[in-house]
């Protein structure tokens, strides 16, 4: 299922959307999966809150993913609950660079909930930890609930090839992150900036992601999302931002 997350939304929160907001907004684009990912307001919500927001989202046809980063267990605890309240079915988890050596340990201690749940942990990839790191960890962890979601924009940061990401975690996907990405010229040619771009226009070689993966056929969720840098106002920002799901949108329908 194609789905719009809250990094499609991230300067639009910024100016004040709300959640049930986004909500409605996706529901208006004709999407029916939103992940709440990495969205700071979730955790500082009143369980009244919580179930208003879930119950507005069931209301819109909605389904829910939940993201988070960090891998204490007390924390994914924490999230496993929160699946409950938005009948959430993965959860979008990130281990970070200081959790590395202890990351099979800690997962250990919450994958039996996680499985008892009915809940995925997709462990996304991106830059603090290297790619063959993290599936290490997932092997040595063993739990059928725990695996990735692919982000391979994130690993060029790590200087691994988004192409060798996509390869190497095929097998473990569980949830992909959809935004195309590409380098730029700073001013005066010295040095450049690596940004999202416009689905299509940028690096990202879907198309080999499609291949490799097979998210349709094997179920798994793609979540749109963008890199979009600040453009000199909030008004042009916000219009960039739609008009940049519009196309990412536009595009994933047109493979199906």
């Amino acid at each position: 299922m194609i789905g719009l997350g809250t990094y499609a939304y991230f300067w639009q929160h910024a100016e004040g959307l709300s959640l049930t907001g986004a909500f409605e907004d996706t529901r208006a684009q004709g999407v029916e999966l939103f992940q709440i990912c990495d969205y700071a307001p979730l955790l500082e919500m009143t369980d009244a809150q919580l179930r208003e927001a879930a119950a507005a989202a069931r209301g819109l046809g909605l389904a829910i993913e939940l993201g988070t980063k960090g891998i204490e267990p007390e924390h994914l605890l924490r999230f496993l609950d929160l699946a409950e309240i938005f009948d959430a079915r993965l959860i979008r988890g990130m281990v970070l660079r200081d959790q590395t050596e202890d990351a099979a340990g800690l997962l250990r201690r919450v994958s039996g909930s996680f499985e008892a749940a009915g809940v995925e942990l997709a462990l996304e990839t991106y830059e603090q930890v290297p790619t063959r790191a993290l599936t290490g960890i997932i092997d040595e962890v063993g739990s059928r609930a725990i695996g990735i979601c692919l982000d391979p924009a994130n690993v060029v940061a790590q200087l691994e090839s988004p192409r060798e990401c996509v390869e190497a975690t095929s097998p473990y996907v569980k949830n992909v992150h959809v935004k195309d990405f590409a380098f730029a010229r700073q001013a005066g040619w010295v040095g450049f900036t690596y940004s999202g771009a416009p689905m299509g226009e940028g690096l990202h070689d879907y198309d080999h992601l499609l291949r490799t993966v097979t998210p349709r056929e094997r179920g798994i969720n793609e979540i749109v999302e963008h890199w979009l840098p600040w453009q000199t106002d909030a008004d042009t920002t916000i219009t960039t931002e739609r008009a940049w799901t519009r196309t990412t949108l536009e595009i994933l329908r047109s493979t199906l």
